[in-house]
């Protein structure tokens, strides 16, 4: 595991849906339905089985997608090797999302492209774009982490949440995600993780 934070992509990048949705099909929970993204607020966070970090903030995804649900659309996406991570595969994907009650789309990310679009860095890295399919906010849950005694509930996403639908301006200010790093195939890492 290498600790490792979001590059912070630009506040303004466009939503690449169409790198999306080339994974139509490659994944788990709900159909990946590329008009719904479209056609609203989009949360797109990067997880993965494995990771202690992802882990971590499991029950808080989970309650975002009960407290969100119909508001805002979530997609889940892996993009680890499964070359070096197996456990990141498909199956993988199927007992973490049956096991949380997730029945949102949580995608399968092999050639890691979507990675690369977003530059997303670590699990998790949640990025949240408005309705115009602008990012608005990328960056930590909350300040919680496995081992600190801070709570677990998502202060700093649910406020960039509530702001997107209340349609008021994000702080610029945001704090990187922290996590375990992308796991890419290797000698393909980008040259962001340099």
């Amino acid at each position: 595991m290498v600790l490792t934070a979001s590059t912070m992509l630009p506040l303004g990048t466009e939503l690449p849906l169409a790198t999306i949705d080339r994974r139509r099909g490659e994944g788990v929970g709900a159909p990946f339905d590329p008009v719904a993204l479209a056609s609203g607020p989009v949360l797109v966070v990067f997880l993965c089985p494995h990771c202690p970090f992802v882990k971590h903030i499991e029950p808080e995804l989970s309650r975002l997608q009960a407290d969100f649900a119909g508001q805002v659309a979530l997609l889940g996406v892996c993009s680890n090797s499964s070359l070096t991570h197996p456990q990141d595969g498909l199956e993988g994907l199927r007992d973490q999302a049956a096991a949380r009650g997730w029945t949102f789309p949580y995608l399968l990310d092999p050639d890691q492209a979507i990675a690369r679009a977003f530059r997303a860095a670590c699990t998790p890295d949640p990025f949240l774009f408005d309705a115009a399919q602008r990012l608005v906010y990328r960056g930590q849950f909350d300040g919680s982490r496995p081992g600190n005694a801070l709570p677990l509930d998502g202060r700093d996403l649910r406020a960039a949440l509530a702001a997107v639908l209340a349609g008021t301006p994000l702080p610029t200010e945001q704090r990187p995600a922290i996590g375990c790093n992308i796991k890419w195939h290797p000698g393909q890492e980008p040259p962001w993780m340099g």
